[in-house]
């Protein structure tokens, strides 16, 4: 989840083949500091240790690697694009209260961003280059996957987007929909499926998320209709899935539907752009899943 704070814009001045003392500043206070360094590898140490406890040494580096592109994905956007960010901040969570051992990752976007172009290329490098990592490590993770004979013990059950059908299908000759095999996942797979449903929460288009940003870029204003419209679409699905309502809250307090703030609202977005939106809208169908999470009784 990415969040945006507005501390200021700076002006880049060259002077022949210099930059002025003011803009070497400016450069300075891009650049990640001692403190920033140090809340990085804090928060990166204790994610690893909890996903450790959540599903072993493979799953935990697995993962790493997917939030990892993920957010550096943004964060390399936004260097590219003048606009200052965060170093990634992982965000661990205990085991025993979140099965995942994470809550995911983000970044917090420090300067104002100029218009809709970079909120495009900020908006889409996390999803794409998150999922270019997340689907390899899924296909990885199948061929150490095992067909188990269905036998009604109480357990864990993990949802199915798209892709996870597509893939299963084609690896294992079976689906996660049958009702006569179980789908024994190896620590890599679920790394892998849990990088995809991350991508998935992050593409919702609604305020801040990565899919807000992107269906701003897109659509301008209008684009807080649609993100109406998914929230309600996420309040329907509470009665599949009860904990999607705890997600609903927290988008109604974190985003309340504001979009990033641009300095330009005029400059639209180019046909690179435009592709760029519509393949991170192609893979948020291909990795939603409805009811994530089930207990089996």
């Amino acid at each position: 989840m990415d969040e945006n704070i507005q501390q200021g814009n700076y002006d880049r001045k060259i002077k022949g083949d210099e930059f002025s003392t003011a803009d070497l500043q400016v450069n300075d206070r891009k650049r990640p500091g001692l403190g920033s360094w140090v809340l990085f590898f804090v928060l990166l140490g204790s994610t690893l240790f909890t996903t450790y406890l959540a599903g072993g040494k493979l799953y935990a580096l697995s993962l790493f690697l997917i939030l990892g592109a993920h957010e550096f994905g943004h964060y390399f956007a936004g260097l590219k694009n003048g606009v200052r960010t965060t170093l990634p901040l992982f965000i661990p969570a205990p085991p025993g209260m979140f099965l995942l051992g994470t809550f995911g990752a983000m970044i917090v976007i420090k300067d104002p961003i100029p218009n809709r172009r970079v909120l495009m290329e900020i908006g889409v490098a996390g999803p794409i280059a998150g999922f270019v990592v997340a689907v390899p490590t899924l296909i990885i993770g199948l061929f150490f996957s095992e067909i188990v004979a269905a036998t009604g013990e109480r357990g864990f059950s993990f949802g199915s987007s798209v892709i996870m059908i597509i893939l299963s299908k084609a690896i294992l000759g079976v689906t996660p929909l049958s009702v006569d095999f179980n789908i024994q996942l190896h620590p890599i797979a679920l790394a892998g499926w849990v990088g995809l449903f991350v991508t998935a929460i992050n593409l919702f288009p609604i305020g801040q998320l990565d899919g807000g940003h992107i269906l701003h870029a897109l659509l301008g204003k209008k684009s807080q209709v649609w993100a109406k419209l998914f929230f309600g679409f996420l309040l329907f699905l509470i009665y599949f899935w009860p904990n999607w309502g705890i997600w609903a809250l927290l988008l109604l307090v974190f985003t309340r539907f504001k979009s990033a703030p641009l300095e330009d609202e005029e400059v639209l977005p180019q046909r690179i752009h435009k592709r760029a939106g519509y393949a991170a809208i192609a893979i948020f169908f291909l990795t939603f899943v409805p009811v994530p999470i089930e207990l089996i009784n």
